[in-house]
């Protein structure tokens, strides 16, 4: 889903029309130059200012009395240059009219659509790490829209192959968040590049929505319980990360490969997590009479219970529940039927 306002191309094309008419004025008063100076024997400068007055219709006077030859010259230059002149004028007045009538609709538009937003997500920021979560949601077929401050970052997410939906505004200000439609999210990652910046996010997003699932990015090691404290829901350090993955690495490589090749699902193998309905058929039965295993060929690493309570390496002999969240593993055609089990859905 793109906010992007449809009336953009128009003001680009717009604003070409503007550049090609300038550039032919500019022409057309080099040719009126050379014209003069040739047919006249003026100077250059001499050249240059009848050709701009002839042009802009100032009407100060001939420089010197013209021949026949330079008067047939001046009318035929008078009329081609008049004509380009207003055409140039009229099309800087069109690319300043069209580029706040864009701005106007783009801006309507765009509150539209983020009105209509329910149930997406919200990424603040889109730095390096913001880039590859936008990657993933792409990926995924997820709804999200994106808070960037940076034109430069912005710029980039117009210009790839797939539209991303950018709000150019401070992530750190309540009233941005409020745009973005954080009342009605899913989920918020609160990825810019301060941990300051990061804590304002939090604090702000918690406040304005209590159930508000958020993941917040952090710089320094002693910032991860602030972030936690002001709301967090999971906190993310990319350095402990990535030296906790080079160590895995070096140590265990097999595992390091295994665990990298479902990141970049080269196995066919994704991780996911479904919640069990209360229509679902897997509710009040044991795991090992179900068909997740023995059908799907679904591994269950663990099951969230609705207390909050993680089982990991689940027996057989454990009874599934209403809104217990699975964590399995296995190909994505498999997993997408476990969720329509788990939703009471075929």
């Amino acid at each position: 889903m793109s906010l992007q306002p449809p009336a953009l191309r128009f003001a680009r094309s717009s604003r070409v029309a503007l550049a090609r008419a300038l550039v032919a004025l500019v022409l057309l008063i080099a040719l009126g130059t050379i014209g003069f100076h040739l047919l006249e024997g003026w100077t250059i400068l001499e050249s240059l200012y009848m050709a701009v007055l002839t042009i802009t219709t100032v009407g100060y006077g001939e420089v010197r009395p013209l021949t026949v030859r330079g008067r047939i010259f001046d009318i035929f230059f008078m009329l081609v240059g008049v004509s380009a002149a207003a055409y140039a004028l009229s099309s800087m007045v069109q690319t300043l009219v069209s580029s706040e009538l864009v701005s106007t609709l783009g801006e309507r538009r765009r509150q539209r659509g983020m009105n209509k937003l329910k149930d997406h997500f919200i990424i603040c920021g889109a730095g390096r790490v913001g880039t590859r979560i936008i990657r993933e949601m792409q990926r995924g077929g997820n709804l999200f829209v994106v808070i960037e401050s940076n034109p430069q970052k912005v710029a980039a997410l117009e210009d790839g192959e797939t539209p991303v939906p950018v709000l150019v505004r401070d992530a750190t200000l309540e009233a941005t968040l409020q745009e973005a439609g954080v009342e009605r999210a899913r989920g918020l990652a609160a990825c810019l590049p301060e941990d300051a910046d990061n804590l304002y996010v939090v604090l702000t997003a918690r406040d304005l929505n209590p159930n508000l699932h958020i993941v917040a990015r952090a710089i320094e090691e002693q910032a991860e319980p602030k972030l936690i404290r002001a709301g967090a829901n999971r906190v993310v350090a990319p350095t402990i990360i990535g030296s906790h993955r080079m160590a895995q690495a070096l140590m265990k490589p097999a595992v390091a490969d295994f665990i990298d090749s479902i990141a970049a699902e080269n196995l066919d193998l994704r991780f996911e997590e479904v919640e069990l309905a209360v229509a679902s058929t897997y509710v009040n039965q044991p795991l090992r009479l179900t068909n997740i295993r023995s059908q799907l060929d679904i591994v269950i690493v663990a099951i969230r219970q609705g207390g909050g309570e993680m089982i990991f390496n689940p027996s057989g002999e454990t009874t599934l529940r209403e809104g217990d969240m699975l964590v399995a593993i296995g190909r994505a055609e498999a997993l997408a039927q476990l969720s329509r089990f788990a939703r009471g859905t075929k």
